[in-house]
């Protein structure tokens, strides 16, 4: 095992490690980790974050079911269009994505491209979202407001999203559930993380049907990032998750320039 794939583990705890004390972000660097530091294909990358994500949200989705801190009627109205749109975004737009999509000027803008640089601008969208770190709304009990059109639109958005770049989209599923819904934003994060995990494990059976997955190193990988959202769990208790969310926004940021910086041989 080379240095790079000892760092590539060492992510896969680091992922789980962030989401533990933040409650969210950590898995948007599953891909970087996967195409950079283990030399995956982006596609295979993208599928392997949704399986990654999903389990270990699932770990922490189940100990907020335990505090009866999720919302499952608002989790039901947004992740049924969510996962439609996962799945179908795994299982046919991303096969139906030529290799080379255009040429610029002998540049090629190819599949791969494509979806690091998408998923770039996301990162760089997630870390701005981390960065303001606006102050929480309030956590007083108000009645919840549906407003269905708009849930089912943004789930369907968030949905897509999620199946062309692999990452939870937590960042922007928080914000339409206090919106939209209503809901405290403890209860937000709470069901947020349960909305990400059954949409990027549907989403992943898309791919189960496309391509030949590596399940020793995919359950190894996704164990040790179990075993850091645990750790994260932990340390939440002695660390000010705030502060923490804001470096990490930086470091997000400067992760999504730099993906663009070596997408495009600057």
């Amino acid at each position: 095992m080379t240095v790079v794939e000892i760092f590539g583990y060492v992510g896969a705890l680091f992922i789980g490690l962030v989401l533990g004390l933040i409650g969210g972000g950590g898995s948007i660097l599953t891909v970087p980790i996967l195409v950079y530091a283990l030399s995956f294909n982006p596609v295979i990358a993208t599928a392997y974050s949704l399986f990654v994500v999903g389990t270990t949200s699932l770990v922490g989705a189940l100990k907020n079911i335990q505090k009866k801190m999720v919302d499952f009627k608002t989790a039901i109205i947004f992740a049924i269009p969510a996962f439609i749109a996962v799945y179908l975004t795994r299982r046919y737009l991303i096969p139906a994505i030529p290799d080379e999509i255009f040429t610029v000027n002998n540049f090629i803008v190819t599949k791969n491209l494509a979806i690091m640089l998408f998923f770039a601008i996301i990162m760089i969208l997630a870390s701005v979202s981390m960065i303001r770190n606006k102050s929480e709304v309030s956590e007083s009990e108000t009645k919840i407001a549906y407003n269905y059109p708009l849930i089912i639109i943004e789930g369907f958005i968030v949905g897509a999203i999620t199946g062309i770049i692999g990452a939870g989209g937590g960042f922007l599923i928080i914000p339409a559930l206090v919106l939209l819904a209503k809901l405290p934003m403890k209860k937000a994060v709470a069901t947020s993380l349960f909305i990400i995990a059954i949409k990027s494990l549907i989403g992943f059976l898309g791919d189960v049907e496309n391509l030949e997955i590596d399940w020793v190193f995919l359950l190894s990988f996704t164990a040790i990032s179990v075993i850091g959202i645990f750790i994260g769990i932990w340390l939440n208790k002695f660390i000010d998750g705030k502060k923490l969310k804001k470096a990490f926004g930086w470091f997000v940021l400067i992760m999504g320039i730099y993906i663009i910086y070596k997408e495009l041989n600057l």
